[in-house]
C-alpha cells in the first residue's frame, strides 16, 4: 500500500517579477509574489508580496507580509505586516497588525480576535 504525503503545506508558490496575472488565484499553500496580479487572491497559508509586487483586488490569507503595492481589501486571520516599502490603499481586517515606519496606508482598519481567544 503506497503512502500519500501531503507535501503541499511545505511548498511556496512563486510569481516572479515581470509576470502579470489577470484573474482570481486560489493557493492552498504559501505564495510569494514579485510580479503583478489583477484579481482576487485567496491563500490558505502565508502571502509575501515583494517590493516589486503589485496586487489590485481582494486578498484573503492566514498571514501576510507586504513590501509592495496593494489596491484593495486585505483580510488576514493572524498577522499582517506592512514593511517600510509597502503602499496599501484599501480596508484592512486582521487579527494582529504591524506597520513599519515608512509604510503608506490609506483606508480603514479593524482588528478581530483570533478564534482561540473568542472560545475562552
Amino acid at each position: 500500500m503506497a503512502k500519500s504525503n501531503d507535501s503541499s503545506s511545505f511548498l511556496t508558490n512563486m510569481i516572479t517579477s515581470g509576470t502579470n496575472i489577470v484573474g482570481d488565484v486560489l493557493c492552498n499553500s504559501d505564495i510569494r509574489i514579485e510580479g503583478s496580479l489583477q484579481g482576487n487572491l485567496t491563500v490558505k497559508g502565508k502571502l509575501v508580496l515583494g517590493a516589486t509586487g503589485e496586487i489590485r483586488g481582494e486578498i484573503t490569507c492566514q498571514n501576510c507580509d507586504i513590501e509592495g503595492k496593494v489596491e484593495g481589501r486585505i483580510s488576514t486571520q493572524e498577522l499582517l505586516s506592512l514593511r517600510a516599502t509597502a503602499k496599501v490603499t484599501g480596508d484592512i481586517e486582521s487579527g494582529k497588525l504591524a506597520i513599519e515606519p515608512g509604510a503608506v496606508f490609506a483606508g480603514n482598519c479593524s482588528m478581530k480576535q483570533p478564534a482561540a481567544e473568542v472560545k475562552k
